[in-house]
């Protein structure tokens, strides 16, 4: 089982990498006793994170959908990296494929199946909903001190 490693740590960051896109199918989550999901990782825990969790996750070809969920007070953004597959939201089923963008309020009932004939891979954004202050770069600081390339 691959996990996530830590590649840099200090007192304001952490990175971390859960390796290459052809290897997120050799990382397992488990869900609960008896119940693993390949391909599946989250790395807030690992980075520390205290305001957003984000996973990856790899679904075989005709793979996925087991299940629908929602959450209690995360919206979630969901982010294909690679493949074609179909998302479903509250009985609305649409085609998702690489550069679809999806985001879930926390009462939305989802899931999200592969339907192609490569992997799916999906990166996905949690977060709690309406605290987002300020989007884009309104809440950025441009600093006068030089980048050190």
């Amino acid at each position: 089982m691959k996990k996530v490693e830590i590649t840099a740590k200090g007192t304001n960051y952490a990175a971390a990498s859960v390796g290459s896109l052809s290897e997120l199918g050799e990382h397992v989550f488990a869900l609960a006793p008896g119940i693993d999901i390949p391909g599946k990782v989250f790395v807030g825990e690992t980075t520390g994170s205290t305001g957003t969790e984000v996973s990856f996750t790899v679904v075989p070809a005709g793979m996925g959908g087991d299940f629908l969920h929602t959450h209690k007070t995360n919206e979630e953004t969901y982010i294909v990296l690679k493949g074609n597959g179909v998302f479903q939201v509250d009985g609305e089923l649409w085609d998702i494929a690489e550069g679809s963008v999806i985001r879930v309020s926390p009462s939305g009932k989802r899931a999200f199946k592969n339907s192609g004939t490569e992997d799916l891979v999906v990166l996905c954004i949690q977060s709690q909903a309406d605290t987002l202050k300020d989007l884009g770069i309104a809440d950025g600081v441009i600093l006068e001190e030089p980048v050190k390339w």
